[in-house]
């Protein structure tokens, strides 16, 4: 497997993909999408990041589906990465999650809601594992620089930031593309979560909504837009997932998808 320093060049050097279901489900539900994700993202020629929660502790109500929790989360994440070969990228969300989750996890991933939380930050810089921050609904593009040096100061700069929306009134998200090339010009790569920026926060009541068939208008948009990589959750039967179903993709539909992204991604331009 590769290294932290040679996983974060790679993630400089090409564009990627990060897929997989919102949660662990099952080993074998996850394992499967694991291995779609590996053909659809070679087809495309992208470099793919399997992810995945085992934990999804911000949730509308107490009684959505969390995951399986620490200890059969990482195993499951490592058989994962055992027999596909991928890196994977999962979240964590209390500083003393960090090095447990950093055994297994190459990347180790900061929630939206918490990605000015200090402690949270330092501990999974110190891991030495890359560290990919959300850009908060509630932060501006400009104000994730000072994320940036949260964690280099911790002496890990190997960080990625993720767009994946803003809030734009009550159970709703909008998009602003130009925070793409505002984050990137902090030197760092930048993604775009193409599956939760079409997200209706609590828009169910008990759950939140979905548009999911924004994503691929999205998604091609911020490809356009210059963005380093796709986040993008996916489901065999998005519609029977337990978290996150409205907004995920259907992972029959990844590989045209992953196709059309590589396609804009080698349009070249110079302006």
């Amino acid at each position: 497997m590769m290294t932290s320093d040679e996983l974060y060049g790679q993630l400089r050097k090409d564009h990627f993909i990060f897929a997989g279901p919102c949660a662990l489900e099952s080993f074998e539900l996850a394992l499967d999408t694991a291995h779609a994700v590996a053909e659809a993202s070679k087809e495309a020629g992208l470099f793919a990041v399997f992810k995945s929660s085992w934990d999804k502790a911000n949730r509308t109500s107490g009684k959505g589906f969390r995951g399986p929790g620490l200890v059969k989360g990482m195993e499951w994440l490592a058989r994962i990465k055992e027999e596909t070969g991928l890196p994977v990228v999962t979240d964590i969300h209390l500083p003393e999650q960090a090095g447990p989750v950093g055994e297994v996890a190459d990347i180790l991933q900061i929630p939206a809601f918490l990605c000015r939380q200090t402690d949270l930050l330092l501990a999974a810089a110190r891991t030495g594992r890359v560290v990919n921050v959300k850009k908060g609904q509630f932060v501006a593009p400009w104000d994730m620089g000072p994320v940036r040096d949260k964690v280099a100061a911790a002496g890990n700069d190997r960080v990625l930031l993720t767009e994946r929306g803003s809030s734009f009134g009550y159970n709703n998200l909008v998009v602003d593309f130009r925070s793409i090339p505002i984050m990137r010009a902090l030197g760092v790569p930048v993604i775009f979560d193409a599956t939760h920026s079409v997200q209706l926060p609590g828009g169910q009541g008990s759950c939140s909504g979905g548009e999911r068939h924004h994503v691929p208008t999205l998604a091609r948009a911020a490809a356009g837009a210059g963005v380093d990589g796709i986040f993008m959750e996916c489901h065999p039967d998005p519609d029977k997932a337990l978290c996150d179903g409205p907004n995920s993709w259907p992972v029959a539909k990844l590989p045209a998808l992953l196709k059309q992204l590589s396609a804009i991604w080698n349009i070249p331009y110079d302006l």
